[in-house]
């Protein structure tokens, strides 16, 4: 059997690319029934390229592997493939600047975000970094999420705590850094990168919803200052109006220089990215149908009714911005059962491992108060409805715990301690775990300071009297 052939044209534009596209006309023109057989890509300076398949390329995607959400040395992960083979990485962390990345994944409903999210989360905890997650649609868009996280929360009043909190615990790193000397994060040097993930944030940013400015705004703030001491954040929303998530002004410049990726999208959406310059003006992206392969004929009269002919869901395919392909059409790997399953899907769970989590049970514990947990277990789903109780208190009552440096002068006596004792005393104080590393480091800004004396011959840290 003769291999399948790929057409290819290379086309000259006109200067600044191709301001507009109809990829309909260009199918009619190339006699194309099947839509997504052809695919159009804007090259750069004067080009365009058209390939012509025999089918989809991207119609069998194979299952994505524990390999593929192994954070690799350039900090990205793979979750799919382009048209032409070219694996779809998203980036997770910059090694070069040390910083934790902002993303956004937009998409319809059906179109593959949930499973997407949830590959970012198997990702996260295969590769050590410490999530706090957020699943807005009752806990049901990733449910298999649910022991493989540190932080699991599923209404909007939860939320708003772990966003409070991953702002505090950014501001806890930045004044520790700065006694440090340190400019920048550096991974697992005392911290882990650490991200909070919202699934369904337009249900919390919604017009209307209770606590829509205080979320828009502490999402803005980690977008802005978060990334540079290893706390990130990751929204998923449906593919609506920006508008609708957060107002116009609240992701613009957040998501400019982050991950960002459309899957099936509405046209109001569409013209928002453009029009906020998430996608360059005069790229062209090819449509992502719901149903890939679907021709349209007309029946004749009386012409028999065929059925059983198969549809092809476009779950899945997407365009990744920000990435170096912007135009080009890629798809995620298949992440768990193809078929819904009756409870977790035991595919998804076999990815995730059976490890506990990075960071698991030290996040809300450090962060929220006893009151407020009291309240997130009284809290209805709906925080909107009438039974709502508890509001959260405003946010800045709520302060950081007290840093390395202030829990070892807290802890030594007069008399000093062994680095040995001083570790166990600083683990058993109800704060963070502490590692030996982290105390090393922090005992020598101490002495840097004159604040804790050089060891003498016993190797005991000793405080400086005032």
């Amino acid at each position: 059997m003769a291999p399948a052939v790929v057409k290819e044209y290379v086309l000259r534009t006109p200067p600044g690319g191709i301001k507009r596209y109809d990829h309909d006309a260009l199918c009619d023109l190339l006699e194309i029934d099947d839509r997504s057989r052809v695919i159009f890509e804007q090259g750069v300076g004067r080009e365009a390229i058209v390939r012509i398949y025999p089918a989809n390329p991207l119609m069998n995607m194979r299952p994505i592997r524990p390999d593929d959400l192994l954070m690799d040395a350039d900090g990205h992960i793979v979750l799919g493939a382009y048209y032409d083979a070219e694996p779809l990485k998203f980036r997770l962390f910059d090694p070069d600047t040390g910083n934790a990345q902002r993303g956004a994944i937009f998409g319809t409903t059906g179109a593959g975000k949930s499973r997407l999210v949830q590959a970012i989360l198997i990702a996260c905890k295969r590769s050590g970094i410490v999530v706090h997650l957020a699943d807005l649609k009752h806990g049901q868009s990733v449910p298999e999420a649910k022991g493989q996280v540190a932080t699991r929360v599923t209404t909007q009043y939860e939320t708003i705590l772990m966003l409070r909190g991953l702002v505090a615990e950014a501001e806890r790193r930045m004044k520790e850094y700065a006694e440090m000397g340190r400019s920048g994060f550096v991974l697992n040097r005392p911290d882990p990168l650490m991200y909070g993930i919202i699934e369904e944030a337009n249900r919390l940013l919604e017009k209307n919803a209770p606590f829509r400015d205080e979320g828009a705004t502490l999402i803005k703030e980690l977008g802005r200052t978060g990334r540079s001491v290893g706390v990130g954040i990751i929204i998923a929303a449906q593919a609506g109006h920006l508008d609708e998530l957060g107002g116009s002004d609240t992701l613009r410049a957040m998501l400019k220089e982050g991950e960002v990726i459309l899957l099936r999208w509405s046209s109001s959406m569409m013209q928002q990215l453009v029009g906020d310059g998430l996608i360059p003006r005069g790229e062209a992206l090819q449509p992502i149908l719901k149903e890939v392969g679907k021709v349209r004929r007309i029946r004749r009269f009386n012409e028999p009714v065929k059925r059983g002919v198969e549809k092809v869901n476009s779950q899945g395919m997407l365009y990744h911005l920000s990435g170096p392909r912007p135009t080009s059409m890629a798809r995620t790997c298949r992440v768990g059962s193809i078929a819904p399953c009756e409870g977790h899907d035991p595919l998804v769970l076999d990815l995730y491992g059976a490890e506990a989590p990075p960071g698991e049970g030290l996040f809300l514990m450090a962060y929220v108060k006893p009151k407020e947990i009291k309240a997130m277990a009284e809290q209805p789903d709906d925080p909107a409805s009438p039974e709502a109780g508890a509001v959260p208190e405003p946010a800045e009552e709520m302060t950081a715990p007290a840093s390395t440096a202030d829990r070892i002068l807290a802890l030594l006596p007069p008399e000093g301690m062994t680095e040995a004792d001083l570790l166990d005393a600083l683990n058993a104080d109800g704060g963070r775990a502490v590692r030996r590393g982290s105390l090393r480091t922090t005992l020598s800004t101490l002495r840097a300071k004159g604040l804790v004396a050089r060891p003498d011959g016993s190797g005991r840290a000793v405080p400086v009297a005032d």
